[in-house]
Order: C-alpha cells, then structure tokens, then sequence
C-alpha cells in the first residue's frame, strides 16, 4: 500500500442533512477530514448543486474521486431516499460531479465501514460487559436519526464484511399498555407501523402525542426539533416522560436486532444517538435490552456502545471508497 496521501470527496446524504469534507487517505487507512460542511438537503435541489456549493467553499478544485453514504438502499438506476427530496442518479455521478471514481455505499452501511477506523476511545459504553468489540462474529448497528438504520459488519480471520439492511422498518412490537396507546394513535394514520415511526427522531412526537392522549391533556403544536430541547433539558414532565419511553423502545428493538442477526456487541450510531447520550446509561435502555425471556443471559453478555466520534459517515464512506477501490 502506498505512503502517498491522497485525497477525495466524503459525502453523507441523510433524511435531513447532507454532510461534506475531503478525506486524507494514506496507507489503507483514513487519516483525517478537512472542510466539513453540513447542510439542509432540502435547501438545495440536488446533490449536484450541494456538491458545487461546497466547491465553492474549499476554494479549489475538488479532488476527482468521490465516496457517497445515501439513505438508501443504493441498487438500481434510480435512488429515492425515503425521507430526501433528492434524486440520485448513479450512472450520471461521473458526469454530473466531475469524478473519475467513486463508491456509493447506504448510510449505515458506512458505519460498518468506519469501525475499523476508529480506535476505543470513539465509543461510549452504554450496557453489558465493557469490553473492546470484537475481532469475530457479528456486530449490529443501529442508528435513530431522521430515519432508524440498521446494518451489521461480520469479523473474521479474512477481514471484515459489511451488510446493509433495511431493519428500521420491521413491525413495531409494543411491550405495554402506554406501548399499545402508541401504536394504536400511529394506526390512525398509518396502514403499517414500523420501528422507526417510533424510534427515530420524528417517534418522540408521536409518543409524547400519545402520552398526552392518555392522560387527556391538550399539548401546544410545536416542531421536533422544539420539543428534543424541551425533553433533554427535563423542562417538560411530558416530554421528558415521552423521552424515557423513546429510550425504553430503542433499547426493545436494539435487543431484537442483535437476536435476529447473533451479535456479538451492538454499536449504537445516529444523529439522536449522540444527542442522548448522557440519557442512555440512566434509562430503560439496558433493561429492555436484556428482556428477551430465556435468551436474557445471553442478551447481557452482549456490550453495547455509541459512537461519539463526530462525522463517522464520512469517515465510513471514505473507508467504503477504499474497500472498492484499494
């Protein structure tokens, strides 16, 4: 492997935001990330006019070779990302974005990519023995965001092989009586409730929506984004209550995740990851994480950690570019 350092594009493409930077690449590994930029998707067309707005702000020629994290499953001609307005063309990435390579990988299939770029101290650990992940058998990801992402990276002697998946649209399986009021205010309007209609940053309305239902309360209209202040800060005994069940139902589902796929350790990544990560440890969490019935034994063997490391999409999507290309 050569000693050069080269450079390319990073992108990573989520429900609501688009995030840049150049990433260093030396030697097999990426070494850093430089002229981050983080933007609104929906305040640009495309991902041809974001990419040339953040040209613009490097202030020179970008390199000609690109790694894309999209949320989205990335087969076929056409990409819809599920909660994007862009439209992604694959065939048309070299000519509209001037590059000669690229890779274009989901968004939580680059976060299998970026763990083996990241060292112990880019995880918080959440439940279960605190202990390093380990070098075989399979990790789980899961990541609430503006969507719920789920992906797994099976180790072993011959490397490690990244699966994406589509998880976070499994059938939500509510676990009590308030669970069961949550479901059935989602039924109202919805055909099929999945996971991420509840663990996902747009969920805690819909709980908190619920909650108030229950105890016959009339709540003021406000924005997600008002009320994830309002539920980290404990301003409001409601919303806080609606943020102890989002945690509560993320750790049900993270359980059933690492029993469908036989993890070994759980990595827990995601914009409303981080935002709670000092909630996590103190709430239901492990709890129900561990409350699989005859399986609980095995369920608290299994550690579980959060990524802290800031921008581990682009990371991930530029160690996605040198798995394809070397």
């Amino acid at each position: 492997m050569s000693d050069k350092t080269d450079e390319i594009v990073a992108v990573d493409i989520g429900g609501t935001h688009a995030r840049f930077a150049l990433a260093a690449i030396q030697g097999g590994r990426v070494t850093g990330l430089s002229h981050e930029l983080v933007i609104r998707a929906a305040d640009h067309a495309s991902l041809q006019t974001a990419w040339e707005g953040f040209a613009a702000t490097v202030g020179r020629p970008l390199p000609r070779a690109a790694a894309i994290a999209i949320a989205s499953p990335v087969g076929g001609e056409v990409l819809q990302m599920t909660n994007n307005p862009w439209i992604i063309r694959p065939a048309l990435i070299p000519e509209k974005l001037k590059v000669d390579r690229y890779a274009l990988v989901n968004d939580f299939g680059a976060i299998g990519y970026a763990l083996s770029q990241l060292g112990p101290e880019d995880f918080l650990h959440v439940t279960g023995p605190d202990r390093p992940l380990p070098d075989a058998g399979v990790i789980s990801i899961v990541g609430p965001g503006t969507g719920l992402g789920v992906a797994h990276v099976l180790r072993g002697p011959h490397g490690a092989h990244v699966t994406e998946t589509e998880g976070g649209h499994i059938d939500y399986a509510p676990l009590d009586s308030i669970e069961d009021a949550i479901l059935a205010r989602l039924r109202q309007s919805l055909r099929r409730v999945s996971v991420e209609r509840v663990v996902a940053g747009p969920g805690l309305s819909a709980i908190y929506q619920a909650l108030a239902a229950l105890e016959g309360r009339s709540v003021t209209a406000m924005t997600d984004a008002e009320l994830w202040s309002l539920a980290l800060a404990g301003a409001d005994p409601l919303a806080a209550a609606a943020l102890d069940r989002f945690c509560l139902s993320l750790g049900a589902v993270a359980g059933d995740i690492a029993l469908a796929q036989g993890a070994k350790a759980v990595v827990l990544a995601g914009g409303v990851g981080l935002r709670i990560a000092d909630h996590l440890p103190r709430s239901g969490f492990a709890q129900r994480f561990r409350a699989k019935g005859r399986f609980a034994a095995l369920m608290a063997d299994i550690p579980v950690k959060l990524i802290t490391y800031p921008q581990p999409g682009l990371l991930g999507a530029a160690a996605a570019f040198l798995h394809q290309h070397g």
